[in-house]
């Protein structure tokens, strides 16, 4: 072994008993850096990680017979790219981890130097083939790990791209379907708006009999009337878009909203022979904004009563069920021809989908709700429905089959998390 051999690896015996101080030193370095902030939160294993092996390598290298300061080792290499891809998971910013590296080289050199100092008989040759390995290895760390974190940077900025296009690809079909609902209620409006224009006519008309002018104010006053909910609905979708609705949590009774919700639209479910229910127990209290829970149970209790041709409607609440003590339920059950679409579906899909079937033959658009028949005005209410369970933190579910009905399910936090 040459003189020049004997040297390096009394170098490299003397590093490897000096590894934990270099550590310490570096250690101590970083935390006088106020530019290296996100280290403080570190404990010391996380910290070092994989930087005692970068010191090691530096050790075997000047342990080798013939050390090349060209030749950084794999292990380097290694070491270096984990070390970012650790940093990148620690939070730490490209300025941060070039900093550190930058910190431990200066450690590493005042150690070189010090051993010069402290021994004099050792060559200059040596020495200047140990600052030459240890300038290419850190080097190559400063590359690895800076090139490590780059990546997964391009990598994390390429996930950004693709979530970003998935948001306007669902903000694009979200539009479409605010337009197709818009043109829904123009088509509605314009169709009550037509029958009450022709009622009007008919009702001017000289020598009208008694009988058919009865025919012309009923028909008249069940128009207008579908005109105003149309209306209501209108207005109360475009604040829900508008996000000019805020949600009021309080604890009520939810017994009393329902009861007097069922009496309100009992008339008209006995003027089209149907039966309308209410069951649930009495002083059920939770968290809730009443007013919205009303507008909930109402729109979907006055859609089944709009299609539903024989039998009723149920409407139950109460607890959800043994498993879930923190939600309850609502459930609006009709005996109408049901929606055309899968069940157990979530109600967002169902819009898309939803598709009540026609009034059987025989049935005047006069003996409908609203005249007009068929689907007016339903993916407004339905719409409203989604809404609003969305600002209650609600969670909506139905199933349907074809000529036996409908069951929407709706589950309401018991209790809302204060602020």
């Amino acid at each position: 072994m040459s003189a020049l051999n004997l040297e390096l690896s009394a170098l490299a015996h003397h590093l490897r008993g000096r590894r934990d101080a270099i550590l310490l030193s570096w250690r101590a370095a970083i935390k006088k850096d106020p530019a290296l902030t996100t280290s403080d939160s570190l404990p010391r294993a996380d910290l070092y990680d994989h930087i005692p092996s970068l010191l090691a390598t530096f050790e075997r290298e000047l342990t080798s017979a013939s050390p090349d300061p060209d030749r950084p080792g794999g292990t380097a290499q290694g070491s270096a790219a984990a070390h970012g891809l650790q940093r990148w998971q620690q939070g730490y910013d490209l300025r941060e981890v070039t900093r550190e590296l930058g910190k431990l080289n200066e450690c590493v050199v005042s150690e070189l130097e010090e051993y010069a100092r402290s021994n004099p008989q050792v060559s200059h040759a040596a020495t200047a083939t140990a600052r030459r390995v240890w300038a290419a290895l850190c080097s190559t760390g400063i590359e690895e790990s800076v090139g490590q974190y780059f990546q997964l940077q391009q990598q994390e900025a390429a996930g950004h791209v693709k979530d970003l296009e998935s948001a306007l690809a669902e903000i694009r079909a979200l539009e479409q379907q605010r337009a197709d609902l818009w043109r829904q209620a123009a088509h509605d409006l314009r169709g009550n708006l037509g029958v009450v224009a022709n009622a009007t006519v008919g009702l001017t008309h000289s020598g009208l009999h008694e009988s058919s002018r009865d025919d012309f104010v009923r028909i008249l006053m069940r128009n207008v009337t579908s005109l105003h909910h149309l209306l209501d609905d209108v207005t109360s979708l475009a604040r829900l878009q508008a996000g000019r609705e805020q949600r009021r949590i309080e604890l009520i009774d939810i017994s009393p909203i329902m009861q007097q919700l069922c009496e309100g639209v009992r008339p008209l479910a006995q003027q089209r022979h149907l039966f309308l229910r209410c069951d649930g127990p009495a002083g059920f209290a939770a968290d809730g904004d009443a007013v919205k829970i009303r507008r909930i149970a109402q729109n979907l209790v006055l859609n089944a009563v709009k299609y539903t041709l024989q039998g009723g409607i149920t409407v139950k609440w109460g607890d959800s069920g043994a498993n879930d003590a923190k939600r309850w339920e609502l459930c609006i059950i009709d005996t109408g021809p049901g929606l055309h679409t899968a069940s157990g579906k979530p109600l967002a899909d169902a819009l898309e989908k939803a598709d009540r079937s026609s009034p059987p033959e025989g049935l005047t658009p006069a003996d409908t709700l609203p005249p007009s028949g068929g689907e007016a005005g339903e993916g407004i209410g339905l719409s409203i429905v989604k809404r609003l369970c969305e600002m209650l933190d609600a969670t909506i579910e139905f199933k349907s089959e074809p000529d036996v009905g409908t069951s929407v399910r709706i589950l309401f936090p018991r209790r809302y998390a204060a602020g």
